[in-house]
């Protein structure tokens, strides 16, 4: 593959994983008003509406239906069941391993594994297969061509450069709030930095939804 045709993949790829994390945004904060009645922050990054779960899983599916060419929609609906299950029980697995916390717990759901997935939430994940591959996916070509636009691509780039600031900082802020949890205080500069722009009350603003499991 040529670099021109490399790079224009790796913007591809990045502009699937940004819808992805915009819809599962939207998704999260419409499931929140059901339930509680009025608006809960789901978003799963520092800045923006993005909820990276949902852009995992999005890219989760365009892999695997790349290589996949079966599109029985059972066989659709099963193999998405069991993808978005393994991504949402793997990336709450990460979470509390990295910073100490979960933003959703399931233990009390029936047929939940570890608190972390659910029967019904991988059949969420099998109806979302569904969804994939019926609407978003005869997208692919359309996003191919629309990525090859210049002008398409310094957009693109710049956003991805944000992306990067926003998913590093989103996770040293998590990890330094895991360090204070455990009592350990500021070590340097960078600590300080992340105590005084990023304090405990902030954190607990912006991702309302997670709990500490420590």
């Amino acid at each position: 593959m040529e670099r021109k045709s490399k790079f224009n993949e790796i913007i591809k790829i990045f502009v699937i994983f940004m819808i992805g994390s915009i819809i599962g945004y939207v998704v999260e904060m419409l499931v929140a008003l059901v339930q509680n009645g009025h608006f809960v922050s789901r978003q799963g990054l520092l800045y923006g509406p993005f909820t990276p779960v949902y852009g995992i899983g999005i890219l989760v599916y365009y892999i695997f239906f790349s290589l996949i060419k079966n599109r029985n929609k059972g066989i659709v609906f099963i193999s998405s069941m069991i993808l978005g299950g393994i991504t949402e029980y793997m990336c709450s697995y990460v979470q509390e391993k990295l910073f100490g916390t979960v933003s959703w717990d399931y233990s009390n759901w029936l047929f939940n594994i570890n608190g972390r997935t659910t029967l019904i939430h991988c059949t969420y994940w099998g109806v979302a297969g569904l969804l994939y591959t019926s609407y978003i996916e005869p997208l692919i070509p359309k996003i191919e061509e629309f990525v090859k636009n210049h002008k398409i691509k310094i957009m693109a780039s710049s956003l991805a450069i944000f992306m990067i600031f926003n998913i590093t900082i989103s996770a040293m802020a998590a990890i330094r709030q895991k360090e204070r949890v455990e009592n350990i205080p500021a070590n340097d500069n960078i600590d300080r930095f992340l105590d005084n722009m990023y304090p405990d009350e902030y954190m607990d603003e912006v991702f309302e939804n997670k709990r500490t499991v420590m």
